[in-house]
């Protein structure tokens, strides 16, 4: 009899067909976002479950599910996995780095822009009928080329948007990280490393790509926003709670900063009421790595972790991309 695998939410067909052939497969494709008691009786009998990134696995979780012996997330985070308490039952956690990191610093820096820029305001405004003649100074925003951008996070996707500002627009580049990258890495994206409050003093455009913990929790609160430059940008394409959203909302309603832009939320999909009645914000849904051919890649890499986990394929026992491998030896 083929083990039993579970996938959590609807996904590309043909994703469901690479498991077919080797699994007992459970799908989700009215794709009904479970709680947490309804995802462990959907996992009873499972031995691998395919999450995409929401899906709270935990101790409890996984004290009533005896048999799971793989979880594979087609996301790059995985903060919504306990992966000591994963490790310590045997199980084996995958994620999906890589995949995704052009099409992620493709849209930060698209909502970095639209921000700076100031196009969904104008558009609003366009579409009301408001626009009836040319003026001088009509959404006049901030420059991109040549202004100085800050990153926070200074990982994959953080060199990626780097090498865009600095090579593609001219922008000198700070950056803050925990730990600070070699010589020639800084040389090679132009940029330059700065404790964090230089950053937030200096940058004209901030992007914000560290991973999010318990540590980095509301990293960017009032205090830290307070340090910015009245003209500039905040952008968060990290995950939601690294920045403070109320916090946030008042500076701008405030024209404390001058525009945001924020693919995450805290608490998401809920926004703070008061982010949706702002003009000086961009807001999407949580979309950056939202190419098909980078969800297709993401999918596909949790599928061949999943496979190599439960011991099938060409990378049996050998998960590509695991968080915790030391549990298979």
């Amino acid at each position: 009899m083929k083990p039993a695998v579970l996938i959590c939410r609807a996904v590309f067909p043909d994703i469901i067909d690479r498991l077919r052939e080797h699994f007992e497969v459970e799908t989700n494709e009215a794709d009904v976002v479970w709680t947490q008691p309804e995802l462990i009786a959907h996992l009873q009998g499972k031995a691998g479950v395919f999450i995409t990134g929401t899906q709270p696995i935990d101790t409890a979780l996984l004290a009533d599910c005896p048999e799971l012996r793989a979880v594979c997330s087609m996301a790059v985070g995985y903060n919504n996995i306990d992966v000591p308490a994963c490790t310590a039952r045997g199980v084996l956690v995958s994620n999906a780095p890589d995949v995704l990191t052009e099409t992620t610093a493709d849209f930060g820096f698209a909502l970095m822009m639209a921000a700076a820029r100031r196009i969904t305001e104008s558009e609003h405004f366009l579409r009301s009928g408001a626009w009836t003649k040319w003026t001088v100074n009509a959404f006049a925003g901030a420059d991109v080329h040549g202004a100085t951008l800050g990153v926070l996070g200074m990982g994959r996707i953080g060199q990626a948007i780097a090498r865009r500002g600095a090579l593609g627009f001219g922008m000198p580049v700070l950056y803050h990280n925990r730990s600070r990258l070699d010589a020639a890495t800084e040389a090679a994206l132009g940029a330059r490393w700065v404790d964090k409050e230089t950053l937030l003093r200096d940058s004209d455009h901030l992007v914000i790509v560290v991973p999010y913990s318990a540590a980095s929790h509301h990293l960017v609160g009032a205090a830290e926003i307070a340090l910015m430059k009245t003209s500039a940008t905040l952008t968060n394409i990290a995950r939601g709670g690294i920045v403070d959203d109320a916090a946030l909302a008042r500076a701008l309603r405030e024209h404390r900063i001058a525009a945001a832009g924020l693919d995450v939320f805290e608490g998401e999909p809920a926004v703070h009421p008061e982010l949706l009645t702002l003009p000086n914000v961009v807001l999407t849904p949580h979309i950056a790595s939202a190419s098909l051919p980078t969800r297709r890649a993401m999918a596909n890499l949790a599928v061949d972790n999943l496979l190599a986990a439960l011991g099938v394929g060409p990378q049996k026992g050998k998960p590509p991309t695991a968080l915790n491998p030391g549990v298979l030896a």
